[in-house]
């Protein structure tokens, strides 16, 4: 990417800032109301939403994706979104505009679902498996267990056909259970599944990772069964769940960028708005150091190819030579930033090397099969526009 001029694609936006109903032990974003101490109540106000979403319209080509998350977004209450696509009508080009909205389900009702489900919207629906996985760390205020009301929230969302993922926090304990994780999202209707590795620095003791962060070798193992589970439920070649890691790397086998930023070459393909319009680099680095500017006074394509937006995505290629002399570098490309930095004990390799190393032995066969008739596909494809049809061969292949 470099000094490469970057669209307006997508951005994150956090409207309530860091505030949330739950406490979940290993939430690295509660701390960030540190940053605004001025408030004890962080909402943005209706000046900042209508400056964000004119701006995110106005300055998108053919399509753009706006990510509402937390914190928990649907504190900002129902009235807020409905406003948010008056917004994007009133400011809109005719492109095609996509709305995600990331939650704890824990507030969600008819009057949501019914929203979600008109407008379209795709929930990532915080989720850590079943009664034992979940209430491990995701527990409220009052530390008590949360997973029966999300469960039922989930099961109102899919009865409801509002497009829902599963967003599942690995942990040293979740790790243990691939299977019945999977079997668990499959059963209930979550067949999109998104699983995200934890690693936060300890805050009782700063130079160690923190004892819910799960381990590279107990990460890499968890990856190749969920692969091998995967695979398993493939019926006449074609996938019948979808793990969004393993779809996102199989772009780098034929040449495509990941839709997945951890999988990317270079960090920064999106920025984070904040409730009082700061701008930031990503929501993994809301911090001082990375703050890009502010929505009222400076215009998010500008921030997006500033320098300093450009020197945080250029930080990620800096690996040092046993990553850079490694094979599968250009799939994973060193993974996460933040989990580099997490653990002070071992900043200098990327945390879940050995992972994806156990999980490329394993996979890569398949993978690179995967990649050969995707080439003939798209043979196909060039002889079907030369005869005057159209089709997208990659996303066909992929949905099969």
């Amino acid at each position: 990417m470099g000094s490469r001029h970057r669209p307006l694609n997508s951005v994150l936006i956090k409207p309530s800032g860091p505030d949330c109903n739950l406490g979940c032990e290993y939430c690295f974003y509660l701390e960030k109301s540190e940053l605004f101490p001025q408030n004890t109540l962080h909402r943005m106000t209706p000046e900042i939403q209508e400056e964000t979403i004119r701006q995110v319209m106005q300055q998108s080509g053919d399509s753009v994706s706006l990510g509402w998350q937390g914190g928990e977004p649907t504190l900002m209450g129902l009235d807020f979104y409905k406003r948010a696509i008056e917004l994007e009508k009133r400011y809109g080009h005719d492109q095609s505009v996509g709305n995600g909205l990331q939650t704890n389900g824990l507030l969600l009702n008819k009057d949501w679902v019914g929203f979600l489900r008109e407008y379209n919207w795709l929930v990532g629906l915080s989720l850590d498996g079943p009664e034992h996985i979940h209430n491990r760390y995701r527990l409220d205020k009052g530390q008590q267990g949360t997973h029966q009301r999300v469960e039922d929230n989930a099961k109102m969302l899919l009865d409801s056909d509002v497009a829902t993922n599963a967003m599942c926090c690995v942990t040293n304990y979740s790790v243990n259970y691939p299977d019945e994780l999977y079997a668990y999202f499959k059963e209930l209707g979550l067949t999109y599944m998104q699983f995200i590795p934890i690693v936060e620095t300890d805050k009782d003791d700063p130079g160690k990772a923190a004892l819910f962060s799960v381990s590279a070798e107990d990460y890499g193992k968890f990856l190749v069964r969920m692969f091998q589970l995967w695979l398993n439920d493939f019926k006449e070649g074609k996938p019948t769940t979808s793990i969004r890691h393993f779809e996102s790397v199989f772009h780098s086998y034929v040449g495509f960028n990941s839709p997945e930023c951890t999988m990317m070459k270079e960090c920064g393909p999106y920025v984070v708005i904040e409730h009082n319009g700061n701008v930031y680099s990503c929501d993994f680095f809301v911090e001082p150091r990375w703050k890009l500017g502010n929505i009222m006074h400076d215009r998010i394509i500008n921030m997006l190819n500033s320098k300093k937006q450009q020197a945080f995505g250029a930080a990620k290629t800096l690996l040092p030579r046993e990553c850079r002399i490694c094979p599968w570098l250009r799939h994973c490309f060193g993974g996460c930033t933040k989990d580099r930095i997490k653990d002070p004990q071992d900043q200098r390799r990327p945390r879940f090397c050995r992972s994806y190393k156990m999980f490329f032995e394993l996979a890569d066969p398949v993978l690179r099969d995967w990649a050969g008739q995707w080439t003939t596909r798209q043979a196909e494809w060039e002889q079907s526009r030369l005869s005057g049809r159209t089709y997208n061969a990659f996303d066909d292949f992929l949905k099969k």
